[in-house]
This record gives C-alpha cells, structure tokens and sequence, in this order.
C-alpha cells in the first residue's frame, strides 16, 4: 500500500494545469447556483461535464474524499476526539474494530503510547457517549475522552501550489431558514457530498422534499451563521503529498489558552488549532494544533516557528506524527452513531 501512496503522488505533481486548478482553487466558495459545475467550467474554459469526469477521476484516484460542505463542529450534531493506549500486538484488530462504527470518521494510528486515535460525531452526545462506551466494552480498552471546547481556526484547506491568496467571495443566493425537519434532512443528503451531476443542488433537493432554490437557500444560510465552515473541494493530504501529519498539543494555563490558542491560529501552516478538555491524570494537555508538511522536516520546521511565535517552548508538550490511517471520509451527522458489525481492514498508509 505505501508503495500504492508514492505512486499517486507521483501522479499528482504531473497534473495538468485545470486538474490543478480544480483541486487547489476551488477548495472554498464553490458556486452555489443551480449550474456549479457549468460555473467552473467557464473559469477553466471547460465544458460542464468535462468538470464533473474530471471531479470523478480525481475522487476515484483518492486525490477528493467529496464536494460538499465542511461542518463546524457542535453547530450540527455532537463529536469528538477520542484516543486508545492499544498494546502493538492488537492494533490491527482493535483499529478494525473502531473503523466499524458508522459515527467513527477518522480513525489513525501515532507516535505515542496512547497511539489510536479516533474522531467519534453522531447525532447528539448521547449517541457519541453510546459508541464510546460500546468501544469499551467490545476492546476492553478506556478511551480518553477528549470533547473541543473552542475553536480557533477550523480549515484543512492545502494550498497546493503555494502561492494561493483567498479567493473573493462569489455571490450567494439570500439565505433561506428552514425548519427543523428539512434541516435534518438537508444534512443527511449533503454529508457525503454534492452530486456530481449537472444540477446537484436539485439531485439533493429531490431526495427532501425540497425546490432547488430552498436548498441554495438553506446552504446559504448556514454559511452565513457560521454552521458552515466552508463549501467546496475536500481534498486527501497523504495523497497530494503531505505525508508528515503532525498534531502538536501542549498543557497551558487555563487563563492565558485563549491569548496563545488565537495567536497560534494565525501562524503559517496550522490547519487546525482549538482546545479541548483535558483527561486527567493520563493526558493534561488542551492546546492543539495540526499541521501538514510533505516531509517530517518541514512539519518540525513550522512548529519550532509556531513555537518561537507563541512563546510556548517552555510548555509541556508532545507532537504526535501519524503512521497509519484507518479510515478517513466526511463526518456523518445523521444516523452517524450506528454501530456496523465489521469495518475496513486497516491500511498500511502512512498518513
């Protein structure tokens, strides 16, 4: 399988330019109009379904996981982040045993005694509590329980090309409040992304109950309060190449993990950074950042500058780098906490 990995990031550095464009570009403010492929492809000066084939081929070679949206954690649904200290000799089958679970959307092997670690998102806390516990019963095995309490910056956009500004935001359609009930819906069509047809926006429409034009709306509206972080392409890092997956935490004082926890989502190269509660006495950190490097070197480079910037190297701390990953797709917050009888076999990825 790694051999499988070089492969494909041999491939992606010879792209052409459009392909390029598709996955670097438009990883924010895709169109939200009834035509948004037509919409790229007259950017690209392609023909509409040239834009989705290629969408299509670049999904099957796993460089796009979906198109779709990017949910801010808690605004929809309840999640976690979740660890298990599993002996060497079970991780395969305690990391399949994870992977099973419908509400289990990441799922990664690190660089650490406690060296499984999961992202568990389901309908309600109640449900991610239930995954949780039935993890314990079936593994025997304690998980940390390790909820976010804020957010500092939520993207996991990668810049490809190294030299992407912000686009300027596209016109939205007014944002449309729908009720509960077709809110609930709308989440279930859109979590595993748009279709890649020509009028999407009515595929998921269909699938409600719902105009065309209400969807637009409704996706409009959570963008504009923020239930949203961003709509677009999701890309796969491991296969672009950003194979040093780096999740740095350190224990700060409680008074000062706002002031730090803003400054480091500033800085280059964060992708994600929040705090979350600690798991005393096993695990006293709050403060975490991600980062992505195409080497370990570049990784260990932007952390020393994070560091140096947020005047924490005196901090405890520990950067945890991914060895393998499990299973990766787009949360479910829908019928997410249901538990499958047997899951993926792990892959031998370094993530």
């Amino acid at each position: 399988m790694a051999t499988a990995a070089n492969d494909l990031i041999r491939q992606f550095t010879r792209l052409d330019a459009r392909d390029r464009r598709l996955l670097n570009d438009y990883q924010h403010d895709f169109p939200l109009c009834p035509r948004p492929y037509r919409a790229l492809g007259q950017e690209l000066d392609l023909a509409e379904d040239e834009v989705i084939r290629r969408l299509a081929r670049l999904r099957a070679r796993g460089a796009v996981s979906r198109v779709g949206v990017v949910f801010r954690p808690h605004r929809t649904g309840a999640s976690t982040l979740a660890a298990l200290a599993v002996p060497p000799a079970r991780l395969p089958e305690v990391a399949r045993l994870v992977s099973g679970y419908r509400a289990v959307n990441h799922n990664y092997e690190r660089e650490h005694p406690y060296n499984l670690w999961f992202v568990v998102t389901a309908a309600d806390e109640g449900a991610v509590q239930a995954v949780l516990e039935d993890i314990r019963r079936r593994s025997g095995l304690d998980p940390l329980y390790l909820p976010m309490l804020e957010d500092f910056h939520i993207d996991l956009g990668f810049d490809l090309e190294g030299d992407r500004g912000r686009r300027p935001g596209r016109p939205r359609p007014a944002a449309v409040a729908l009720p509960p009930s077709a809110q609930r819906c709308l989440v279930q069509a859109v979590q595993e992304g748009f279709p890649l047809a020509r009028r999407p926006f009515a595929v998921l429409a269909a699938r409600c109950g719902l105009t065309e034009a209400h969807v637009l709306g409704g996706l409009a509206a959570w963008l504009e309060d923020g239930t949203v972080k961003r709509v677009g392409v999701v890309v796969r890092h491991h296969e672009l190449g950003y194979r040093a997956n780096a999740m740095a935490v350190w224990d700060v004082p409680d008074h000062r993990v706002g002031r730090i926890g803003r400054r480091m989502a500033a800085q280059p190269g964060v992708t994600l950074c929040y705090r979350r509660s600690r798991h005393l006495p096993q695990w006293p950190y709050n403060l975490y950042c991600m980062v992505h490097g195409r080497h370990r070197g570049e990784a260990e480079a932007r952390l020393a500058a994070i560091r140096a910037a947020c005047g924490i190297e005196s901090l405890d701390g520990a950067v945890l780098y991914s060895r393998r990953r499990f299973k990766q797709r787009g949360a479910l917050y829908v019928d997410g906490a249901r538990p499958a009888t047997a899951g993926p076999a792990p892959r031998s990825l370094e993530a």
